[in-house]
């Protein structure tokens, strides 16, 4: 990896991400001798501009910056950092440096969900559940995600919002079974709806239905 660091005088701004959150968590800067010592000690290291030396976050206060990755920009002039932090990123004790909390939001599980079912498809373990369900076939797999919506459908007028929650989650996961069979993900599903939300999204049908005119 090639990174320029004659242009800020030998300094390059490092952004600091959460590996998991996905979350910007500060911003520092990095010399080539900071840059491989973190390298080297997996800990982040920043070239402190006030003191003028290296310093590794969390050296006092025990919060280090855990390093998972490195990239540098398409100048080669600044680099995303991704990491896992061990406590409060900020010297003030919040999350980030913006005061903000560093939370992951589970919506992003389903993205990390599909990938696991897509490396269970191929390659298929022996004695796994969704590795039987790919070897029914897709309208056994189908005939899943109606079970569980009828499963649903019963949690939520008679049952519990806990079983509720539950049976929705067995549709979420034999659906995603469903598109990985059909060669889809579930970022498709998100991006229909994501279509779907726009202002214009299929107006004449709708203006039809609004004034009495639809006809399918």
């Amino acid at each position: 990896m090639e990174i320029d660091f004659k242009k800020m005088n030998g300094l390059v701004p490092a952004i600091i991400q959460d590996y998991k959150t996905k979350n910007v968590l500060m911003l520092g800067f990095m010399n080539e001798e900071s840059y491989n010592k973190t390298i080297e000690t997996k800990k982040v290291t920043f070239w402190s501009r006030s003191r003028n030396c290296l310093w590794t976050k969390g050296e006092t206060s025990g919060n280090f910056l855990n390093l998972i990755s490195i990239k540098v920009d398409c100048d080669n002039d600044t680099l995303l950092v991704e990491v896992i932090p061990n406590g409060p990123t900020c010297h003030k004790g919040t999350d980030t440096c913006w005061g903000e909390e560093n939370k992951y939001n589970p919506i992003l599980f389903l993205s990390e969900l599909q990938d696991f079912i897509t490396k269970r498809h191929q390659e298929m373990p022996e004695g796994s559940y969704t590795t039987a369900l790919f070897n029914k076939g897709v309208k056994r797999i189908a005939q899943k995600v109606g079970e569980e919506s009828l499963e649903t459908v019963i949690e939520a007028v008679s049952g519990t919002d806990e079983k509720l929650v539950y049976e929705a989650s067995d549709i979420l996961y034999h659906l995603i079974v469903l598109l990985e069979a059909k060669g889809l993900r579930i970022e498709d599903v998100a991006a229909e709806l994501l279509k779907r939300h726009q202002p214009d999204w299929d107006k004449d049908r709708r203006l039809a239905k609004f004034l009495g005119t639809y006809k399918r």
